[in-house]
C-alpha cells in the first residue's frame, strides 16, 4: 500500500502531535500543506463519504476562517457551497486530514488511527 497522505497545517499543534505519533510508529507519510494545497471539490467528493462522517464535521469550527463565513451563512450553506468553501480555504478544513487506502480520517483520534497502524 502507497504511503498515507496527511493534510497538515505547519502551525497546527494537532497536526504536529499526529505527525509525531505516525513517525513514532515508523509510519512515513506524504505531507501536503493544507493551506497551500486545500482538498480539491474531487477529492472532498471522494473524502467525505469515506470518512463516514458529514460535511460539517469537516469544518475547522474553532478557526478564523468559520468565524469570518458566521455561524448564520455556514448553517445556511447547502453541502455544494461547503465543499466549495472547503477547497477554497485550506484552514477552514478541520485538520489533520488522513487519506490511506480508503479509509479517511478528519481530525486526529489515537484510537482511529491505530486501527490503521496499530496502537
Amino acid at each position: 500500500m502507497s504511503r498515507p497522505l496527511v493534510l497538515s497545517y505547519a502551525g497546527c499543534g494537532t497536526c504536529k502531535k499526529a505527525l509525531k505519533w505516525l513517525e513514532a510508529r515508523g509510519v512515513e507519510a506524504q505531507v501536503r500543506p493544507i493551506v497551500e494545497q486545500p482538498p480539491t471539490v474531487a477529492e472532498l467528493a471522494r473524502w467525505i463519504p469515506a470518512s463516514g462522517v458529514g460535511i460539517r464535521k469537516w469544518l475547522n469550527t474553532s478557526g478564523l476562517s468559520f468565524r469570518a463565513l458566521g455561524k448564520a451563512k455556514v448553517d445556511a450553506a447547502t453541502d455544494a457551497q461547503l465543499a466549495s468553501w472547503l477547497a477554497a480555504d485550506g484552514k477552514l478544513v478541520k485538520r489533520p486530514v488522513l487519506v490511506h487506502g480508503d479509509a479517511v480520517f478528519v481530525g486526529f483520534k489515537e484510537g482511529t488511527w491505530g486501527q490503521l497502524f496499530g496502537s
